[in-house]
């Protein structure tokens, strides 16, 4: 019998065969973002904090990588100023070293820092980008290729900003990758929904989280 011949069309791969070697990107899930009163609130983003529970601790029961991106603000002027005007130095949205407080927690938090929901793990690598895409001037290929990941699950926010940037920047660089639509969020729902059309379309998967979740390897006993 000949050899088995790889599926032409995407959607005739198999869910498993989606996630050989994965690892999961949680993209900018920090207080900046998610917390109630943030210079760039996403309020959807509260609502997938559960499926990020959920991916996470599927990940992570099976030894499986974890990492996560941190969009940081530059503290002097440059030209993604005149789009996040927050970032400018009257409200220092995602400024490294500043603290803010928010409405929904009970003591100021650092405004870059992942929110205390999903806080990484030990061992998890945190992947510090001055851009929206989590590859562009940082680490992050080479941390992946030093893991042996072949594949993505990226979660987070924004849809149509950092999260669509880093899952293209992922199959540019040859990663099978997976978006899981119930784990990302964004403040325009017209393009939330357009970005996931589009990358379904030409750049990779769409998925909710109860289906990755069945499509990872079962975790060791």
């Amino acid at each position: 019998m000949g050899a088995r011949t790889a599926p032409l069309d995407a959607s005739e791969v198999p869910p498993a065969d989606r996630l050989v070697a994965p690892a999961l990107v949680v993209v900018d899930m920090q207080n900046d973002f998610v917390r109630v009163g943030a210079p760039l609130e996403v309020p959807d983003a509260r609502e997938t904090i559960a499926a990020h529970e959920n991916l996470l601790a599927a990940f992570r029961a099976r030894g499986l990588p974890v990492l996560y991106t941190r969009f940081l603000s530059h503290e002097e002027d440059n030209l993604l100023w005149r789009w996040s005007p927050q970032c400018h130095p009257a409200t220092r949205a995602c400024w490294p070293d500043h603290v803010r407080s928010y409405d929904d927690a009970p003591e100021p938090r650092p405004c870059a820092d992942v929110i205390d929901e999903l806080e990484p793990a030990p061992g998890d690598a945190v992947i510090d980008k001055y851009a929206y895409g989590g590859f562009h001037g940082t680490g992050l290929d080479a941390r992946l290729r030093m893991l042996g990941v072949q594949s993505l699950v990226v979660t987070g926010t924004v849809t149509q900003i950092c999260v669509e940037e880093t899952a293209r920047e992922a199959f540019h660089h040859g990663y099978a990758t997976t978006i899981v639509a119930d784990a990302v969020s964004s403040f325009a729902p017209d393009l939330h929904a357009a970005t996931l059309r589009n990358f379904a379309m030409k750049f990779g998967w769409i998925a909710d989280s109860g289906e990755v979740i069945a499509a990872l390897p079962p975790a060791a006993a």
